[in-house]
């Protein structure tokens, strides 16, 4: 580099390895390049351009102000927010969409899907669906209940430039759902931005009024006399077992030992031996565990995959994982799953041979599955009658009612933002927006 810097007019600075490259934020913060960036800068004395998961213009002028970079480089902020460049330039931080670094975007490509982002659900819907990052088109007009303000109902809620009278409900003394919860948790902070940003938003629409402490029973949304409403009350994680390796619940689990996530969020932690059984496969197993471990909480992560959260290979998080739960002292058991918890041990049973063995155990914390709460959307709907979603209901009315987000099928925080971004611009829509698929012509006789 010595010998050719000279030569280029600018140097992109790229490493090869792609855990610090396209690292995520449980592991890698903002801008965390810059020594390496600024050394090559020096060496060459030319301009240089680099990435570095930046999300704050606070943070890319100052990498610029100090000499280390000429030009930044914002692939995955540019994926959260298109308009990036533009609302710096207008001074217009406040409507900035950070990126939070889940690296989902990431996940999707490197499994040559279609490309999604937590923040932005239009993501890849531009063409298909024609959905414009910044603009929604105008509402039929009318009002809307939204119950539960997570991502899916902060989202709904968010995008009402469409002209409704919007009302949202949550009976939570705060806003965030299972964003508020998961970002308390090791490495997660930045996912908080999910509800910070469309909080920051409702705060400046007058036809948005969020009532927090507010617990809606089926005669009080119908007595609202809404035209329309969207059910967003999340999901719950199972206390049984069933996941993954269960289809049925485990008969022989002692009620008094077991938690869940939710147990955790509330802040019911287990204490003595306690075994995390991660059959979810993604963050939320080690996170809790490395969170129990950093209380000093004696762990064993249990997992029936072959590695420590093994679905986020995809978002280059798996190494990092299991490295951080090594480098804490949590015992790590792979290609296993919990048959039986009783008092003082846990029956674990090998998912190709099914040879058993016991381990001891105190508590155990199940990261199995999750059900939706949908009991308010049950009532109000009748049980066991199908969804009609509500655009394809030829006229508003007290029957305009559909579940969104994990109320519908809990899944990731991507897909509760999206399900709550559709039901929102396609609101009072009779066909929806047709998909703009391609077309293929055939030739006369």
């Amino acid at each position: 580099m010595a010998t050719l810097g000279h030569l280029p007019d600018l140097w992109d600075v790229v490493l090869a390895d792609y855990d610090e490259e396209m690292g995520s934020s449980r592991f890698v913060r903002e801008g965390a390049l810059e020594d390496r960036v600024a050394y090559v800068r020096k060496l060459t004395g030319k301009p240089v351009v680099c990435v570095g998961r930046f999300t704050s213009p606070d943070s890319m002028l100052g990498q610029v102000k100090r000499g280390v970079v000429d030009l930044v480089g914002a692939a995955r902020p540019s994926i959260a927010d298109p308009f990036l460049p533009n609302k710096v330039r207008e001074g217009r931080l406040e409507d900035i969409r950070e990126c939070i670094g889940c690296n989902i975007c990431y996940a999707h490509d490197f499994r040559g899907a279609a490309l999604r982002c937590t923040q932005n659900p239009t993501m890849g819907e531009e063409w298909r669906s024609g959905w414009h990052p910044e603009r929604v088109p105008a509402g039929t007009g009318g009002s809307v209940l939204i119950v539960g303000a997570g991502p899916a109902g902060l989202e709904a809620a968010h995008i009402w430039q469409r002209g409704y009278e919007v009302a949202l409900a949550d009976m939570a003394g705060e806003a965030g759902g299972r964003v508020s919860h998961e970002s308390r948790l090791p490495g997660l902070a930045e996912w908080a931005r999910v509800r910070d940003y469309r909080l920051s938003q409702i705060k400046r629409m007058p036809n948005v009024t969020l009532y927090l402490g507010s617990t809606m029973t089926a005669p009080d949304v119908r007595s609202f006399g809404a035209d329309y409403v969207l059910i967003a009350t999340g999901a719950h994680w199972r206390r049984d077992g069933v996941g993954r390796s269960h289809a049925r619940p485990i008969t022989a689990l002692d009620a008094a030992g077991v938690y869940t996530p939710d147990d955790v969020f509330a802040g019911r932690l287990p204490q003595g031996e306690v075994l995390v059984f991660d059959d979810d496969h993604y963050y939320l197993g080690p996170t809790i565990a490395l969170k129990l471990a950093s209380a000093g909480v004696q762990v064993r992560y249990v997992t029936s995959e072959g590695r420590a959260g093994s679905w986020s290979q995809y978002t280059q998080e798996q190494e990092r994982t299991q490295r951080a739960l090594i480098e804490l002292g949590v015992d790590i058991d792979v290609n296993v799953a919990l048959v039986a918890f009783e008092r003082s041990h846990a029956t674990l049973s090998c998912v190709f041979s099914g040879r058993t063995r016991s381990v001891a155990a105190s508590a155990v914390v199940l990261v199995t599955s999750r059900v939706a709460d949908e009991t308010l959307y049950r009532a109000l709907v009748g049980e066991g009658n199908d969804e009609q979603p509500i655009n394809s209901l030829a006229r508003p009315g007290p029957d305009a009612v559909t579940r969104i987000g994990d109320c519908l099928q809990p899944a990731m925080i991507a897909n509760a933002v999206y399900s709550g971004h559709r039901a929102a611009r396609e609101l009072g829509s009779i066909d929806g927006n047709p998909r703009r698929e391609r077309v293929l012509i055939q030739a006369g006789p």
